[in-house]
């Protein structure tokens, strides 16, 4: 499988494509491509089985495509970890090199570099880690575009996307950090979160791919 296929996959299951369907203009804004190549892509994996799709509503991985996208991002995140905790990396610096890394990890290798890292369980931008073999499920979580204001939320993962990562350390928004929402500007404007340390002003686009927990 090439990497630009498993790329793909990768992003739907991180959009929540293991348990709803994920239409093509999320897959557009998450990699930074055409609509045209998105479609593309779509009908090269719905042929080879590793998506499902149904029309107007967006695709869905398969538990072939489930299985697959789970390997991956297994190797992709346990990487991330290394960089940032041996390395130290930035969690905004990390992706590139894991995506490297990823695509020339044996299981052998993942498997060793898990225990040598004590078994983590998520990786820097909170995504879970699971075990060799196993699927990933990460939980329903809502964006905090999804909330009204007065809301208390925690921030508890965001999508491992380098343009996003690199907003998100230049706004110094961190995972686990905790927020109330007291602004939510008009027609898909900055969503205003404050707590005593900091109030921040957050893109609606980044916004609603900050998954986060209810307080």
């Amino acid at each position: 499988m090439t990497p630009n296929r498993e790329d793909y996959l990768k992003l739907i299951l991180e959009l929540g494509g293991d348990q709803k369907k994920i239409n093509n203009k999320q897959i557009v804004s998450g990699l930074a491509v055409s609509a045209a190549s998105v479609s593309e892509m779509i009908s090269k994996l719905l042929k080879e089985g590793l998506v499902e799709h149904s029309p107007y509503q967006g695709v869905q991985l398969t538990n072939t495509g489930l299985a697959t996208a789970s390997a991956l991002i297994r190797k992709h995140r346990l990487w991330e970890v290394f960089l940032v905790e041996h390395l130290h990396y930035s969690w905004n610096e990390v992706h590139d090199d894991a995506e490297v890394l990823e695509h020339v990890t044996s299981e052998t290798l993942a498997s060793r570099l898990e225990t040598y890292l004590d078994n983590p369980r998520f990786c820097p931008h909170g995504g879970m880690i699971p075990e060799q073999g196993q699927m990933i499920h990460e939980g329903e979580k809502n964006t905090m575009s999804s909330f009204p204001v007065g809301t208390k939320i925690r921030i508890a993962r965001v999508l491992d996307e380098r343009e996003l990562l690199d907003y998100l350390v230049a706004i110094d928004l961190n995972i686990h950090e905790e927020y109330q929402i007291i602004d939510a500007a008009a027609y898909e404007g900055p969503i205003t979160i404050k707590n005593d340390a900091k109030e921040i002003a957050v893109s609606y686009k980044a916004a609603s791919t900050i998954f986060v927990d209810k307080l």
